[in-house]
């Protein structure tokens, strides 16, 4: 049944579903972001010290170990910023989903309306018709 909110509830169930894939997008953004964290933190578990040899050796050890913490640091930086991009977009689709949620009552409310005036302009209509038959009868 159509009412003069069913354009707009189709409209906020555009933007709720629109929502509800920004909270996806950003939930496997987020699980990126860790899996890349865990990776870099096994990947300085896995950077051995040299115990003896040249001192080349030593700076280049110590360059990829500088490496590593930097590229952990941005990791870490990342998983923040997800995790800030989710409680973001959980926000919006909790507003949306509240928009959603009035004008879809909105529209019940008219559509009780509709039924209950046809209702009773059913009933006045069967009264009528009770009317003229009991007329009828009596002649």
């Amino acid at each position: 049944m159509k009412t003069r909110f069913s354009s707009l509830v189709t409209l906020k169930k555009s933007t709720m579903d629109k929502s509800e894939r920004v909270v996806q997008r950003a939930n496997a953004d987020l699980n990126s972001a860790s899996i890349a964290l865990e990776l870099s933190y096994n990947s300085l578990k896995d950077i051995d010290s040299p115990l003896k040899g040249h001192i080349s050796d030593l700076l280049a050890q110590r360059t990829l170990l500088s490496s590593q913490r930097s590229l952990i640091t941005h990791n870490a930086e990342w998983v923040n910023f997800a995790k800030k991009q989710v409680e973001s977009a959980r926000e919006q689709l909790k507003r949306d989903m509240i928009e959603f949620e009035k004008f879809k009552y909105l529209e019940l409310e008219e559509i009780k309306k509709i039924i209950k005036k046809r209702k009773i302009e059913e009933a006045k209509q069967l009264d009528e018709v009770a009317l003229m038959t009991y007329g009828r009868k009596d002649k």
